[in-house]
C-alpha cells in the first residue's frame, strides 16, 4: 500500500501508540515521537512514499512553536528573572558552547562545526525539563526558577543561532532555512537586500501592532470561532513565507510576531487556536527526525553514541552546578538545576537540520548527533531520580535546601503558602495569632517576611523541617498545600510526631477528604465545596429569596452532603479504586437521595427538612466516624 493517505496512517498510528507508551514509562512525549519516526521509517519503511512532503510541512510546527514562545514573553517576568536569565542564562550558553567547540576542534573537527555542536548542546529540553518540574511540584523552588529561567533564555538564544548559521555555513545558500524555496531578495545588490529585510521585518513589527488587532476584532465580532482559528494560522504562515522569501529564518520572524502580540487581547486567543497545530506538527516534525535516524550507524558506532551522550551529560554537570552555585542556588536546588539541565534539547533537532542544509555537517554527523540527543533525552528520568537520592543525602547529614537558619518553634503552622493558605494565615494574623509558614517558593518567603510574618523556605513535607518549625510541641497545624499525595504525608507525620495536634487539612475532593481522614486529619475542607455553597446562596437571593430562608436551606443542604460523606467513610477502603468497590458505588448511589430528588422538581422531602427548623451547626455536627473515636469534622462554610 502507498500513497499519502497510507503515509499519514502510519505516522498517526505509530505517534499514538508510541507516545502513549513513552509517558507511562516517564521518558515524556518527544522521546515517544522519535521513537514513531524510527518505527515508521528505519525498521518497517512502511511511509518511505509520502515523507518529503509530511517533513516539509512538519517545519512550521518549530514557527508556531516560535510563534507561542514570543506570545509567552511578560516583560515584568523576565525583568524579575533578569538576573538569573541574563547571567546564568548568558553564561551557561556562552561556556557550554566554548568547551563543546574547543573539544570538537580537538577531536580533529573544523570550528565551524565545532561550532553548531556547541549551539545544540547549550540547550536543553524545555518540554521534558518543565513538564517533569511540575509533575514534581519543584517549579517553584529555587532549583525550578532557576531552570525556567535558563530555559527560556536558551529559547531566545535559538533564534541568534538559526541566523548565525548560514554565517559559518558561508558560500551561497539561498534556500530558507526550513522551508525550502529561493529569496527573491538574492539577486539584489547587497544594499537593496538589507533594505528589503528590514523593511519586512518593520512590516511584521507594525502589521502585529497596528493592523492585527482591528482585523482580529472584526473577526471576533462575526462570532465565527473557524475563521478566527483560520486568522490565526494565516498570520504564522504569511510571516513564514514573507521571512523565507528575504532569506530569514521564518521562526524569526514568528517569534518576532508573537512577542508584538503578547500583550494583545487576543492573545489568550490566539494561543489557544495555535496550540493544537504547534503539537501536531512539532510531533511530526520529531518523527520526521527518528524516520532519518540510520540504525546500521547506530550498531556500527554504538560506542561513540554511548560515550558522546556521557560525556554530554557530565560536561554540562560540569558547567551548570558550579554556575548556580556562583549565582547562590541552595545545594539540593542547584543538583535539582544541574541534573535536570544536562540533556540537550528539541531545538537540537532544529539546529542539526539546517547545518545538514547548509552542507556543514554531514548525513552521518547528523545522524550520530541526533542519536546522542535522543538518549540524552532517555536518560533524563533517571537523572531526576538521581536528584532524588542526593536529596535524600542532604537529608540525611541534616543539610537541606533552604537558609542554615531554622524556624522558630509555633504553637500554629501553615505548611503551603498558595492561595489558599494566603487566606488561613491572613485569618490568623488578623486575629492575633502568629504562626509559622513553610512553604518552597521563595518568591512568596521573602514577601512575607517584609510583612514581619515568620515564614521559612522549604518543602513542608519534608519532616526534618516539620520538626525544626515545632511539630513535637505545636497545638494546630494547618495542611494547605495543593498536592494530594504529599499532604497526606504531611497529615501522617504530624499525627505520629504529635498525636495530640489538632489538625486542619485542605481536601481536593471526596476521595482526598477519606485519604485525610485516615491519614489523621481533625478537620478537613473541600477547597471549591464551601465557595461553592456561597455562590448557591448568593444566587438563591438574587432570585429574590429571603436571607434567613436562603441561610436554613443551603446549611440543610450542607447537612445532607456531609451526613453522606460520613456515611461513604467506612466504605473506602484507600487500596481497592471506587470504581472496583461495588459496596462505594452502591453506596454513593443510596445517599443524597433527598436533594437529588429536589434537583429533579419533587421538592418535597427537601422542604420538610428545611421546615423542621433550623440552627446554626456547631463545630462538630458532622464528621467521618475514625477508629480512635475522634472525629474529623468538616465545615459547611
Amino acid at each position: 500500500m502507498e500513497g499519502l493517505a497510507f503515509t499519514i496512517f502510519a505516522y498517526l498510528a505509530a505517534a499514538v501508540f508510541a507516545v502513549i507508551l513513552s509517558r507511562r514509562l516517564g521518558l515524556g512525549s518527544v522521546v515517544g515521537y522519535i521513537a514513531a519516526g524510527i518505527l515508521v521509517g528505519p525498521i518497517l519503511h512502511v511511509a518511505d512514499g509520502g515523507s518529503g512532503y509530511l517533513e516539509q510541512f512538519s517545519e512550521f510546527g518549530i514557527v508556531m512553536m516560535l510563534f507561542l514562545i514570543g506570545l509567552e514573553i511578560d516583560p515584568q517576568m523576565v525583568w524579575r528573572l533578569r538576573g538569573k536569565l541574563i547571567g546564568l542564562g548568558g553564561l551557561q550558553v556562552v561556556l557550554t558552547l566554548a568547551l563543546v567547540c574547543a573539544v570538537a576542534v580537538l577531536c580533529g573537527l573544523t570550528w565551524q562545526q565545532g561550532a553548531l555542536f556547541g549551539c545544540v548542546a547549550a540547550l536543553s529540553s524545555t518540554a521534558i525539563v518543565l513538564q517533569t518540574l511540575e509533575e514534581k511540584g519543584l517549579l517553584e523552588s529555587d532549583g525550578g526558577r532557576a531552570s525556567f529561567a535558563v530555559l527560556l533564555f536558551q529559547d531566545l538564544a535559538v533564534i541568534p543561532m538559526l541566523a548565525a548559521i548560514p554565517l559559518l555555513a558561508g558560500g551561497d545558500h539561498s534556500a530558507a532555512a526550513g522551508h525550502g524555496g529561493g529569496s527573491f531578495v538574492a539577486s539584489l545588490p547587497g544594499w537593496a537586500s538589507a533594505l528589503v529585510t528590514l523593511a519586512a521585518v518593520a512590516f511584521v513589527v507594525a502589521a502585529g501592532h497596528y493592523l492585527s488587532r482591528p482585523v482580529f476584532r472584526a473577526i471576533a465580532n462575526l462570532g465565527l470561532r473557524e475563521i478566527f482559528t483560520a486568522a490565526a494560522l494565516l498570520v504564522v504562515v504569511a510571516i513564514a513565507a514573507l521571512m523565507s522569501g528575504v532569506g530569514l529564518s521564518p521562526a524569526l520572524g514568528a517569534f518576532l510576531a508573537g512577542v508584538v502580540l503578547a500583550n494583545s487581547e487576543f492573545k489568550h486567543e490566539l494561543q489557544n487556536d495555535v496550540e493544537p497545530f504547534k503539537g501536531l506538527l512539532l510531533g511530526l516534525f520529531f518523527m520526521t527526525i527518528g524516520a532519518k535516524v540510520d540504525l546500521t550507524l547506530l550498531v556500527e558506532h554504538w560506542a561513540i553514541v554511548a560515550a558522546a551522550t556521557l560525556a554530554l551529560v557530565l560536561l554540562k554537570i560540569a558547567v551548570l552546578y558550579p554556575l548556580a552555585r556562583l549565582f547562590r542556588v541552595r545545594a539540593a536546588a542547584a543538583w535539582l538545576f544541574a541534573l535536570g539541565l544536562a540533556q540537550a534539547g528539541e531545538f537540537g533537532f532544529v539546529l542539526l537540520s539546517v547545518g545538514r542544509e547548509r552542507a556543514i555537517l554531514s548525513e552521518d554527523m547528523v545522524s550520530i548527533a541526533i542519536l546522542v540527543i535522543t538518549f540524552g533525552m532517555v536518560v533524563t528520568p533517571a537523572l531526576f531520580i538521581l536528584y532524588d537520592r542526593i536529596v535524600t543525602a542532604f537529608d540525611s547529614r541534616g543539610s537541606s535546601d533552604q537558609p542554615q537558619e531554622a524556624p522558630p518553634a509555633g504553637t500554629i503552622i501553615v505548611a503551603g503558602l498558595g492561595r489558599f493558605g494566603q487566606i488561613v494565615t491572613r485569618i490568623l494574623l488578623a486575629n492575633g495569632h502568629k504562626p509559622v509558614v513553610l512553604d518552597y517558593q521563595a518568591g512568596v518567603v521573602d514577601a512575607l517576611r517584609k510583612f514581619g510574618i515568620r515564614s521559612f523556605f522549604g518543602d513542608a513535607g519534608r519532616p526534618d523541617l516539620l520538626e525544626s518549625a515545632g511539630l513535637a510541641k505545636a497545638d494546630v497545624l494547618v495542611v494547605a498545600v495543593d498536592d494530594v499525595d504529599r499532604a497526606v504525608e504531611i497529615v501522617a507525620h504530624a499525627r505520629r510526631s504529635n498525636p495530640t495536634i489538632r489538625i486542619v487539612a485542605r481536601a481536593y475532593d471526596r476521595l482526598h477528604h477519606y485519604r485525610l481522614a485516615a491519614a489523621g486529619a481533625d478537620h478537613i475542607v473541600r477547597e471549591v465545596f464551601g465557595a461553592s455553597v456561597d455562590a448557591g446562596k448568593l444566587a438563591l437571593r438574587a432570585l429574590g429569596m429571603h436571607p434567613y430562608e436562603v441561610e436554613k436551606r443551603a446549611n440543610v443542604f450542607v447537612e445532607q452532603d456531609l451526613a453522606g460523606l460520613a456515611r461513604m467513610a467506612p466504605l473506602f477502603d484507600g487500596v481497592t479504586p471506587v470504581v472496583d468497590n461495588p459496596d462505594f458505588i452502591a453506596g454513593f448511589n443510596d445517599i443524597g437521595r433527598v436533594i437529588e430528588a429536589a434537583m429533579l422538581g419533587n421538592r418535597t422531602a427537601f422542604d420538610d427538612l428545611v421546615q423542621r427548623g433550623w440552627t446554626p451547626p456547631a463545630f462538630g455536627d458532622s464528621h467521618v466516624p475514625k477508629a480512635d473515636g475522634r472525629p474529623p469534622v468538616e465545615s459547611g462554610a
